[in-house]
């Protein structure tokens, strides 16, 4: 049907992001911010907790070059996000740049997609942040009941006098030769720290977006320097234990067992498609087109910049990771620890501890942001009910979205099971990435003439590529994955067609954009 392709004219898009006044959104975000708020989103879970699960189940050492394809994806789908967001400083995102270019039913689909990218990230931030501020806790002698200590069935045993997750000792136990079964057990019904992190999150980001990226900023110079600390120590113990590196790095690419994903090529690309949560962030930096003060300039640096560094960042932690601890043994919830344990540096542990914490917390503020505003554009187009649009007259945020999505998202970190969350939001994210490098060679093929401060190069070669690297990893997912995808996209037509599609302001009030997708 032609109405499902009603695009909305770019030139209501470019009207909106010149609204100024109480009831339209603060632009307070330079540069630096942008670019804070990239790696303040991509550097959390994916590094601190995914890294030595990939490793150890799928890629051995070559997760290094897992990094490298996952990045090589986020690179050419990171060229087409700089043109939308530098030509349409909307909030919004892949949402607002489906839109404009492939129209209405695709829009819908692209930001009920973006649900399980920013709503479920942060989710499974949450779950990760619970789990390192609980073992801090224990460090510090602070004993949380297992109750609420984890999601619902989550299995905690009686080690040593103190209630221990099951997952996080298996091992241990095993050297001990304790068998599990001998120990009191006991199952948690409710991750308390989960729904307290993204309650605190949620709360920064009702106050303001100057304050959320000044609170983002000071977490980011945090994390970054805990993670070039856990680079200075390791490298240093690799470079005076260097046979020992090697023999941690061979086989560099162990053999296939037999199944795909699991070592070889194949496990190569497995292990990217799960670390590709780690990457997942710099796209988050386009929702905050609307509150940049020089969109045209600013997205662009903010989405590549955060990128680029994040990369460099990534490779030289998983080579260092991978030279300190046999990959073998690095299938466990926290591998950066593990490995500056290695060291022999009593306090790197506690430091590595707190860095993934402030990590972790960043990481939530940019998600949330990305699924609110996401939500703002989403209500303002008639998609969704008139109040997710509704901005605080003092603090100019949408103040009713951002508690709505926090109280939703605080939720599900408390009661889902984290690796059910992780790869949830990696397929979702790939979706997205594949959507917008289509919008891209669309704008081409259709010749529209739009004013770009910033051009995606080697067009159609750039958006092809991004899709065909994103749609392999996708490929590489489980397939319980796949079917939970399908699940959620055939629940948003129903949604779609029940309320978004008779609201629709573009279908009420523009018939122009109805005619053109005839065309």
């Amino acid at each position: 049907m032609p109405d499902l392709l009603a695009k909305k004219p770019l030139n209501i898009i470019m009207g909106e992001a010149q609204e100024s006044g109480e009831h339209s959104l603060r632009r307070a975000l330079g540069p630096t911010n942008l670019i804070s708020l990239g790696i303040g989103a991509i550097i959390g879970t994916g590094i601190f907790v995914l890294t030595g699960t990939a490793s150890a189940n799928h890629a051995g050492p070559a997760i290094i070059l897992s990094f490298v394809l996952a990045a090589l994806a986020c690179v050419f789908a990171g060229l087409c996000y700089a043109e939308f967001a530098s030509m349409i400083p909307v909030a919004g995102s892949a949402y607002t740049y489906g839109y404009a270019t492939l129209g209405e039913f695709v829009a819908w689909i692209i930001g009920w997609d973006l649900v399980l990218e920013y709503a479920l990230g942060a989710a499974t931030v949450a779950s990760g942040w619970s789990g390192y501020v609980l073992s801090l806790l224990g460090d510090l002698g602070i004993r949380v009941s297992p109750m609420l200590a984890g999601a619902p069935g989550t299995k905690f045993v009686l080690y040593h006098g103190h209630w221990e997750r099951l997952a996080g000792i298996t091992k241990k136990l095993a050297i001990e030769h304790i068998d599990p079964a001998s120990l009191s057990s006991t199952t948690s019904s409710f991750n308390l720290f989960g729904f307290v992190g993204i309650a605190l999150v949620t709360v920064i980001l009702v106050i303001g977006i100057k304050e959320s990226a000044n609170f983002n900023s000071f977490i980011v110079i945090i994390k970054v320097c805990v993670l070039l600390v856990f680079l200075a120590l390791g490298g240093a113990y690799i470079l005076s234990h260097w046979s020992e590196a090697v023999a941690n790095w061979h086989p560099f690419l162990p053999a296939n067992t037999g199944n795909y994903g699991q070592f070889g090529i194949s496990g190569i690309a497995t292990a990217a498609g799960i670390i590709f949560f780690a990457y997942i962030g710099f796209d988050a930096v386009s929702t905050a087109a609307q509150e940049a003060k020089n969109p045209a300039r600013d997205m662009p640096i903010g989405i590549l910049g955060s990128l680029v560094i994040c990369t460099i960042l990534y490779i030289l932690v998983a080579a260092v990771l991978t030279g300190l601890v046999k990959y073998t043994n690095l299938d466990v919830p926290d591998p950066i620890a593990i490995g500056i344990d290695v060291t022999g540096v009593r306090w790197g542990s506690m430091v590595v501890k707190l860095g993934a914490i402030c990590g972790l917390s960043s990481t939530m503020v940019v998600m949330l942001l990305g699924q609110s505003r996401v939500f703002f554009s989403m209500s303002r187009d008639g998609l969704l009910p008139g109040w997710a649009s509704k901005v605080h007259p003092r603090f100019r945020t949408p103040y009713l979205s951002t508690i709505f999505v926090g109280f939703c998202v605080a939720m599900a970190g408390a009661l889902t099971p984290i690796d059910v969350l992780g790869e949830m939001v990696s397929i979702g994210t790939l979706l997205a990435f594949i959507i917008v490098c289509a919008g891209i060679w669309v704008l081409r093929a259709r010749g529209t003439e739009v004013k770009r401060a910033f051009v995606t190069p080697w067009v159609p070669f750039t958006p092809i590529m991004g899709i065909i690297i994103s749609a392999y990893m996708m490929y590489s997912l489980a397939t319980a994955t796949w079917i939970r995808l399908v699940v959620w996209l055939v629940i948003g037509p129903v949604v779609y067609c029940s309320y978004s599609r008779r609201h629709s302001k573009v279908q009420q009030g523009h018939p122009e954009a109805i005619l053109e997708a005839t065309r």
